[in-house]
């Protein structure tokens, strides 16, 4: 017991260490992002990991209907409302070719989701996020695009993956005794940082909302129309593909959440000033429609009976 004690307390040490030095060479918002990634991955084991990729079905979903379903979809159901306005039009294509955001994470461990599949998820459609992103832009906007993958990269990296690799890592080292002694007290600081998070998100943008603007209100409603039918499409191909519930939840928050911020910088460097305001919306209401829909569509976090896929 002494023994288990002193290891716990020596990984609390270490970790501590290492999330500050992480806290200090990242931005503040993307630092409670670094907490939660890490506070969520504390609870996961290497095996969880290999589950998640030797499973491809919810990868599969993913990519139909994030990659290929609603930037097409998007496209047209923006087309149909705006007409002419080739600029909105590019800021919500945009939205929806940028890569899955990082806070799907944070998400999918709030409704207990798989978060295995979750980091897997963004992993992944970050690697491709080179061809893809551009290759959608190209192909339904007519615009050639070079996004900084170098930099996306490494703020993932922070993110995501190291906070990763240190909470499995104290989890296989201490045969679960941290994430016991230690979930307690991870669990509301986490969900505090994803509160932190919209706050910061929403006073970041502020600024460039300007309330008296017709235009405003119409392509805030858009946003939350199409943000809503995100999230329906991540439902949906979680029923049609018959997952576990857990899987299910990562699935929507995957599909539902994007990457607004990158969005935004593409706007404004590639496409006329008013292309950016779909974007900068997003980013005030993406994550608040996530809490609701998050609501609507997964209901109350109940444990249920899991069927292997």
């Amino acid at each position: 017991m002494q023994k288990r004690r002193a290891i716990i307390k020596l990984s609390f040490i270490v970790v501590t260490v290492i999330i500050g030095v992480i806290l200090a060479l990242v931005p503040m918002k993307f630092g409670f992002y670094t907490f939660k990634s890490f506070s969520g991955a504390i609870k996961l084991t290497v095996r969880d990991l290999g589950k998640a990729v030797s499973r491809p079905l919810p990868i599969i979903f993913f990519f139909i209907v994030s990659r290929v379903i609603m930037p097409v979809g998007v496209l047209l159901f923006s087309t149909l409302i705006f007409g002419k306005d080739a600029d909105t039009i590019s800021g919500f294509v945009l939205i929806y070719a940028a890569p899955t955001a990082v806070s799907g994470f944070i998400w999918s461990s709030i409704f207990h989701g798989d978060p295995a599949l979750a980091l897997a998820l963004i992993l992944i459609d970050t690697v491709i996020a080179p061809l893809a992103v551009p290759g959608t832009v190209r192909l339904l906007l007519g615009t050639k695009i070079a996004l900084d993958m170098s930099g996306m990269a490494l703020s993932r990296m922070f993110m995501v993956v190291i906070p990763t690799i240190i909470g499995v890592a104290m989890n296989e080292f201490s045969k679960g005794a941290v994430p016991r002694a230690a979930g307690p007290y991870l669990t509301p600081l986490g969900k505090l940082c994803m509160i932190t998070v919209v706050a910061a998100n929403a006073a970041a943008v502020a600024p460039q909302v300007h309330i008296g603007s017709p235009r405003l209100w119409i392509v805030g409603a858009v946003s939350i129309v199409l943000s809503v039918l995100g999230f329906a499409a991540g439902k949906l191909s979680g029923v049609l593909g018959r997952l576990d519930k857990d899987r299910q939840v990562s699935l929507f928050f995957a599909v539902g959440l994007h990457n607004t911020s990158a969005a935004m910088t593409l706007g404004i460097e590639f496409f006329p000033a008013p292309a950016a305001l779909p974007c900068v919306l997003g980013i005030m209401f993406q994550q608040t429609i996530a809490a609701v829909a998050g609501k609507i569509f997964l209901g109350k976090n109940k444990d249920t009976e899991k069927k292997p896929v």
